[in-house]
This record gives structure tokens, sequence and C-alpha cells, in this order.
């Protein structure tokens, strides 16, 4: 939902509102500004989901107090707006306004009471100046910093050259004041979070207790039932895996009993494995259901267009970051909303690699720090693949309740034994929600199940011969490790010159 950008200790509204025009395709149907004080100016580009008609930004407090530009979902606001009724003057129905009437009454700090995806800026008459991102990093920040300004956008294009070089990722779970700096409000995984009493990996594949295959249960569905919520159609990204799957089969219930039909989105080459398992998901939840193929030239010529989108170049991230603008981009023609199945494998052990451990304390080490990254990798991918159409993506399985159930569980619990699938604890949560070879189906990324993956390799690798990689392989340091990453990262370079590498690539970023 939406781009902003924000400035405190400065005065330039025509840079800004350059900067704001550079946000469009974040928030197609609406824009607003204000400068506030002297020193602070905040800016807003609208994708109107809740209260569509009301809730245009940026929001201010009844005596005009606080102002608050925001990007994001706050899907448990109605319990908050409750909590705060007696106290305050609500203008509009938009989930945002809780923030603003939050941070007023309660300071900075009580946002780790919200559940949701978030970055927001908020500035006051007073001199107050807030800016803040959700604990997951799900919503992009960032800021630089020059002369005593300091600025904010939704997305690393926005800022002008000459500030580019000072661009960073603001860290997620952090406000930032001019009194105080970056202080931590939240975390994705608390420092102190402990498993439940429980085997470890040794016991992989044993049988798993009922109160953790139903409470995994419980936690999902609760979570894909409130990010529901919208005054738009909600869609769901369907790959045909494991994860997406399961969205698709607690959400389609859930629209039923109100009256709707989910509809469900899918795209692939012509031969890929994906759209034949998608489209045997939808016909068992009964979703509308959309399928588009794409070529490999399709693929090719969007390539440019998604480094510059995602802005990075990291091939793991555009190789799976192609198919999903694509279906990002066929999508948005029918919602304004999807839900998504990311975050699934890093809290319940997807990944090949993690049948590895055999010590339970360090894969529950690795699970709390593949969460922790999250906001430089896939949830980056995530974000701008949709937002580059106008395009909101929910991610359930990254709710804040979600994630604190899943890495309480005994690392045993989230591994499979010989001979069984990853994920086997999400399987048995769900037995009988979905047929039984779909439910077990192999895993694929979504890279290769979609088709992606070979086309883009092959074709990109050949383009660039060895004397061409020899001499620059090392524009950045670690050097680039295939021809492929350095085709990316040509385009990069022309789209985003000033922007240091280490902040654009996944395997420089620091947790």
């Amino acid at each position: 939902m939406c781009g902003i950008v924000a400035e405190h200790g400065g005065s330039d509204p025509e840079a800004l509102e350059r900067m704001l025009e550079r946000l469009t395709h974040r928030g197609p149907d609406d824009d607003g500004a204000v400068a506030v004080g002297h020193d602070a100016w905040l800016g807003h580009r609208r994708l109107s989901i809740v209260d569509v008609d009301g809730g245009r930004q940026p929001l201010v407090t009844d005596d005009e107090d606080l102002w608050l530009v925001g990007n994001g979902e706050i899907y448990n606001h109605a319990e908050i707006r409750d909590s705060l009724d007696g106290d305050v003057r609500w203008t509009t129905r938009s989930d945002n306004e809780v923030a603003l009437h939050l941070v007023d009454r309660e300071g900075p700090a009580a946002l780790a009471r919200l559940n949701g995806m978030f970055a927001f800026a908020m500035a006051g008459a007073d001199g107050r100046f807030v800016a803040a991102r959700d604990p997951v990093g799900i919503k992009p920040l960032y800021w630089a910093q020059r002369d005593g300004i300091t600025r904010f956008a939704s997305e690393m294009h926005v800022f002008d050259e000459e500030w580019q070089p000072s661009v960073e990722p603001f860290p997620p779970g952090c406000t930032w004041t001019p009194e105080g700096g970056l202080e931590r409000f939240d975390a994705a995984v608390d420092d102190d979070v402990h498993e439940f009493a429980g085997p470890g990996p040794e016991s992989a594949g044993a049988a798993l207790p009922g109160w953790v295959v139903d409470g995994t249960r419980e936690a999902l569905v609760s979570a894909v039932e409130r990010q529901l919520m919208g005054d738009v159609p909600v869609g769901v990204f369907l790959s045909g895996g494991l994860d997406s799957s399961l969205v698709a089969a607690i959400a389609a219930p859930w629209l039923r009993e109100r009256g709707g039909t989910l509809e469900t989105f899918a795209v692939g080459t012509a031969e890929s494995p994906d759209l034949a398992a998608a489209r045997r998901v939808a016909e068992h939840v009964g979703s509308i259901h959309h399928e588009a193929t794409y070529t490999a030239a399709d693929a090719l010529e969007a390539l440019p267009t998604v480094v510059r989108a995602i802005e990075s170049f990291d091939p793991g991230l555009v190789r799976s970051a192609v198919p999903n603008f694509l279906l990002a981009r066929f999508t948005a023609q029918h919602v304004k909303v999807v839900l998504t199945g990311e975050g699934a494998d890093e809290l319940f052990a997807g990944y090949d690699y993690l049948r590895e451990f055999t010590d339970a304390d360090d894969l529950h080490s690795e699970l709390v720090r593949t969460v922790r990254s999250l906001h430089n990798l896939n949830l980056q991918r995530c974000d701008r693949v949709t937002m580059a159409h106008g395009l909101e993506a929910r991610v359930p399985f990254l709710d804040r309740e979600v994630i604190d159930w899943a890495l309480r569980l005994p690392a045993g619990y989230k591994l499979a034994g010989p001979g069984q699938p990853e994920k086997r604890l999400l399987r048995e949560a769900f037995a009988g929600w979905l047929p039984d070879d779909l439910l077990w189906r192999e895993k694929a990324e979504f890279g290769d199940g979609s088709g992606a993956r070979d086309v883009l390799s092959e074709s990109i690798s050949g383009e660039i011969d060895d004397a061409s990689f020899a001499a620059e392989r090392d524009a950045v340091t670690p050097p680039l490790r295939s021809k492929e990453e350095l085709a990316y990262y040509r385009i990069f370079r022309e789209h985003l010159a000033g922007v240091r590498a280490e902040v654009a690539i996944s395997r420089f970023a620091t947790a």
C-alpha cells in the first residue's frame, strides 16, 4: 500500500516533490504532501485499500498537531481503535490512523502494539519527528543523511544521485527521532526467544504431538483470515507449491462464508509444472483461477525492468523476480491485493541444506538468522515486483503471531526424516485440506517450477565473454561470482549509479 517520502532538517519542496513523483507506481490512486513547521516535509502516494473514499494521506490529528504518511497495513487496527476510543476523535476508517494516535498518545515505543507491515513518517507542529519500520521489514524504507538533513523514501532510486552514496536500508523494528536517533521498539524475533521443550534434529521424522500440529494450523489460519481485511478484493498468488496452496485453501472457504469467491493467479512457461499444479489446487478450493504463460522472449524482455524494480543484482533474486514480476503485472489487472506464501521456508525449515544440521541450538539459530535477513532478500523482491504494478502483497506466514509460534517449536518437529519431504509439520497440520498428491508434492523453487531459471541463466551468461568477465568481476567486493551476475550488475549500475553495491545485494547484507 503506497509509497512515502519524508524529510527532517531541511526545506526543499521541489526536490521532495520530484522524489514523490518517482513513486507513482506504488500509489497510482492519489497523492498528498504537507510541510510541517520549518524543517519537516511529508509526502504520500496512495494505493486505496482500506477506507477507499476517506483515507487520504497525510493523516492528521484533529488539533493538527501531528501528521503521518504511511505505507502498509495494520491487521489489528480495530482492536487498537477500541483501546483508544474514549481518548481519540477519529477522522477516517484508515488502519494507518491508529498508528498516528498511538504515537501521539503514548510515544514511538507504542508501535510495538501493532501487528502488521508498515513504514511510517510523522511530523508535528511542536517539532516532533518519527520514522519507523515494521519489525520484520516487510515494507521497505530507506534513508540518507547529508549536511544535517535526513531524508526517507520507499525505494532507493527515488533519491537524487548526489544523495545515493549515503542511502542505507532503514533497520526493521526501529524508530528514528532527531533527539534520540535510532531506537529499537520491537524485533522480528526476540533476542531471548526460546523453544518449547522437545526433541532436537536427531528426532527428525518422529511422530508429531497433537498440540504441535493443531497449534501450527490454528496460527496460520488466524493469520490468513486476519490479512484478508480490506475494502477491495483480495487474491492469492498460487504457484502450485505447498505454501501458496495452503494460503488459498484457508482463504477460499473464509471468503465463501462471507459471500465472496477467492481469485487465484499463476504464471509459467507452457510446460512448467507449476501451472498444472496451481490449476488443480484452484479447482479443489473452488477459486476463480487466472493463469498466463510467458516465453523466453517475454522473460528476457522484462529482465532490465525487473532488475531496476527490485534494486538488486543478486542472481537468485533476479531469477525468481522475473516470473513474479510477470505474475504481478497480470494480477494487477484483476485485484489490488494478494496473499503470498513468503516466509514458510524460513520458519518451518523448508530448505534442503537445513537437513544437515544435527544440533538443535544450531538449527534454531539458523532459522532465526534467515527470518532476520528476509528484509534484504525475498521480502525486497516480493514488495518491488508487486508495487511496480500498484499491487499490494501480504505475507501471512510472517504474521508476528505465526513467527512467535514457529520459532518456539522444537527443531525436531520441523525436520523431515529420511524419505520425507521438507515442511512435514505444515503438511500434517493441513491433512485433508488438499489432495494428498498436492499436499505432499515435492518442493520446487519458483524460478525453477515456473520455467525461468534456464531461460535467464543460459541466455544472459552467453552474452558476456571470458575477457569481459575477467575485466569487470572486481567491480564490487567481494567479486562478482558469474557472468550472469555481471549482466545484472551492469543494469543495476546504469539505474543506480550512486548507490553502493553492498547496500543492494543480499550476500553483502546483514540482518
